[in-house]
């Protein structure tokens, strides 16, 4: 049971990196963007073609696809999501939708349906005893850090720098900042850069531990937005804290009963919204 707990909180590193980029979207944003999942395929395949033509290591990869996520996250905001967030609050729901199957589809059209992922060579076998009969998996531990890593950079640039007051004034009101000699719009695409740029980590992260396909978008969506809402929308540490949460609760559970692992992740989601629904680490708004 130890082990399925140290288990759980090195998967709770991959969720909590799933989730930052939802996380500060919904933020900064107020949307829920519904391609999340798929944007991290994108970057998981874009890995792939990377690695394959420039005959480099996925790792370094990371160098030519976090900025050509950011780009595509910044280009998506200023072409399709601002418009949508003038249209009303609904809006931007069914044009992420909509994303997200255009981008289903256009990977099965580009890469088929076949399984892949991203040769982690012996960083995918490496591992550290701690005794006990418990041992943690050098890329999983890897994972965990960059994951932790990434929240406190966004936490201290949202709360030490002037871009983060920006962020952070244009979501509370951005009339309001527009009049103070902000643009929401740049701010907003921004915003989203930053966020897709965490997703293309999450996506070579994931491709390393595991393997995916151009339809596996939705169960990290699925995820992702369970680790978000049990932390509490909003709050980058309660989604660190949520991964966490969900990852333990998926390991013990397959403890358990091996078919119980993902189950017992939705029921201890369920538990958390009935009885906290504002989330483990948000204050509930007052009225």
């Amino acid at each position: 049971m130890i082990n399925a707990v140290v288990q759980g909180i090195l998967l709770g590193g991959v969720y909590a990196l799933f989730a930052c980029g939802l996380s500060l979207v919904f933020g900064v944003l107020r949307i829920v963007n519904l391609a999340h999942g798929d944007l991290t395929v994108l970057a998981a395949f874009l890995a792939v073609v990377v690695t394959g033509v420039l005959g480099v290591g996925p790792l370094v990869s990371l160098v030519v696809v976090v900025p050509a996520v950011a780009l595509l996250g910044y280009v998506l905001q200023r072409v399709l999501l601002q418009r949508s967030l003038e249209a009303g609050e609904l809006a931007p729901l069914l044009v992420t939708f909509g994303l997200s199957i255009v981008l289903q589809n256009a990977l099965l059209q580009t890469f088929s349906a076949d399984t892949r992922s991203l040769p982690a060579g012996d960083l995918g076998t490496a591992g550290i005893a701690l005794g006990g009969g418990v041992q943690i998996g050098v890329l999983a531990l890897l994972t965990l850090v960059v994951a932790v890593a990434v929240l406190a950079g966004l936490q201290l640039l949202l709360a030490r720098t002037a871009l983060g007051r920006a962020m952070r004034a244009t979501s509370d009101d951005p009339e309001t900042a527009e009049l103070m000699g902000l643009d929401p719009r740049r701010v907003y695409a921004t915003a989203t850069a930053l966020a897709l740029a965490t997703v293309a980590l999450a996506g070579v992260f994931y491709g390393l531990r595991g393997t995916f396909t151009p339809t596996l978008g939705p169960q990290i969506l699925i995820f992702a937005f369970e680790a978000v809402i049990i932390g509490g929308l909003g709050s980058l540490w309660g989604t660190l804290a949520g991964g966490l949460v969900l990852g333990v609760a998926q390991t013990v559970g397959a403890q358990i009963q091996p078919s119980y692992g993902v189950l017992a992740g939705h029921l201890v989601f369920l538990l958390v919204l009935a009885v906290r629904p504002q989330g483990l680490f948000r204050k509930a708004a007052t009225r």
